[in-house]
């Protein structure tokens, strides 16, 4: 019998494990295999899959992530609501290391990703709001119920990498509107919204980026600290997200492809 999941969370940076007594899984895809094997497990009565997305030894570095297949993979296994934690620099000096944000926009400036599943026709699927709403709601409600006063709302804006950026770069992703900086947000989001998959970042300031300090810039080491500093409080928020994320979608996710005639079969 064919594993099933109907809930998903991708691992960001430092976020290797989620689920305890979890069954591991190969999933295959038209587009390659994904990040790593995916683990399912139950969560309160719902049955939950976690993908950690550069793979549980981060050997994927952000460019080289093979979103299509990890989106595809989770998908296929009847996944239709996904949370993404991800790690991120603050543009804000209000927004330092240990702060959670609940991002509601997104700029692309990435560079050569490939960033649809629709390579032929014409298909067009509205991006206006990358965020599923109610996912965005579950997120918030559980930072609350943990004590945890995650900023509602944020742009995250999404860099190639994999290097850090300059402070004129910094400086510029705040003039432009930015919130936090992050490689990883970018074509994940789009790509689960052509699947019309539920899709709900939830970003932890690891960091101050370049623009928004003086003195030193970031550093890799840095980044994996404080992640690993939070990591239990990430995976606690999770969890309780988890909980509180209605299964019906009520939500206008699912209704992304309504009208569109897709040139490829969905899964």
């Amino acid at each position: 019998m064919s594993p099933t999941a109907d809930l998903a969370v991708i691992g960001g940076s430092g976020l290797y494990t989620l689920l305890d007594g979890a069954t591991e899984h190969t999933v295959p895809t038209p587009y390659g295999p994904p990040s790593d094997a995916v683990t399912i497990a139950d969560v309160g009565g719902r049955t939950v899959a976690f993908l950690p997305r550069h793979g549980r030894d981060h050997r994927h570095s952000p460019g080289r992530i093979p979103y299509r297949a990890n989106l595809w993979a989770l998908r296929s296994l009847g996944v239709r609501q996904v949370f993404a934690p991800c790690a991120v620099g603050g543009l804000r000096p209000e927004l330092g290391p240990g702060t959670f944000v609940v991002p509601d926009q997104l700029i692309d400036r990435t560079s050569g990703r490939i960033q649809t599943y629709y390579e032929q026709g014409a298909a067009h699927v509205s991006f206006a709001d990358p965020y599923c709403p109610a996912g965005r709601r579950a997120l918030l409600s559980a930072a609350t119920g943990r004590g945890i006063d995650a900023h509602d709302g944020g742009t995250i804006v999404v860099v190639e990498g994999p290097r850090f950026s300059t402070r004129a770069e910094s400086r510029w992703y705040t003039e432009i509107g930015g919130a936090v900086v992050n490689m990883t947000g970018h074509p994940e989001a789009v790509l689960a919204r052509e699947l019309a998959l539920c899709y709900s970042a939830i970003a932890l300031v690891t960091d101050l980026d370049a623009g928004a300090q003086s003195g030193h810039g970031v550093t890799q080491e840095e980044v994996f600290r404080v992640f690993g500093e939070n990591t239990e409080r990430l995976r606690r928020l999770l969890l309780d997200a988890i909980a509180a994320l209605p299964a019906a979608r009520e939500c206008p996710c699912p209704h992304s492809l309504d009208g569109i005639t897709l040139p490829i079969d969905l899964p």
